[in-house]
């Protein structure tokens, strides 16, 4: 049985957030909200209680105080409480991106299902990871702190068809840095 009172209370906690900044969720350590059900699938859907969230602001407030701790768990964290969440994934889904200039000089920004934007960079680095089983690519980006997003298989394969070759590496650039693909 969910405590109604406690998990409305961090909805009006996040609800009073503004939508563009990220409160200091690394400096908080809130009791724990138990009882409350919520998940991000591997496409970047948010649940409530098995419920998909519809209203995106809400996805985006969430987003905005979402913390991976050292125990390897997500959380939503206010200064009052939080909640453990099921990632099946990453949190984000890198759903486009937008490119400037060319070569080594080139800039790939990226846009989140959350919509944050950043730049591909030593502060925004991505990996790929391959399955050893099936041998397909998982390739993720930092999108802050310790939270990374995967890149959605769409918009990964426009990047293999703007990739270059660096060596024996296939790849792009941006910020000045070769960043593996393949």
């Amino acid at each position: 049985m969910v405590n109604k009172t406690t998990s409305s209370s961090i909805f009006e906690e996040i609800s009073k957030l503004d939508e563009t900044s990220f409160p200091p969720v690394h400096l908080w350590n809130p009791p724990l909200c138990k009882n409350v059900d919520i998940r991000i699938d591997r496409e970047g859907r948010w649940f409530f209680m098995n419920s998909p969230i519809g209203r995106q602001r809400m996805v985006n407030l969430f987003s905005r105080v979402l913390r991976y701790d050292d125990d390897g768990f997500y959380y939503l964290v206010t200064p009052v409480e939080k909640i453990k969440l099921e990632v099946e994934d990453k949190p984000f889904l890198i759903v486009d991106y937008n490119l400037s200039g060319n070569g080594n000089k080139q800039m790939v920004t990226f846009i989140t299902n959350t919509n944050e934007e950043f730049l591909l960079s030593s502060d925004h680095p991505m990996r790929l990871v391959i399955d050893e089983k099936t041998e397909e690519p998982s390739p993720y980006v930092l999108v802050r702190s310790n939270l990374e997003g995967l890149i959605s298989r769409n918009i990964f394969y426009k990047l293999v068809d703007i990739a270059m070759k660096n060596k024996s590496d296939l790849g792009i650039w941006s910020d000045g840095i070769f960043f593996r693909i393949g």
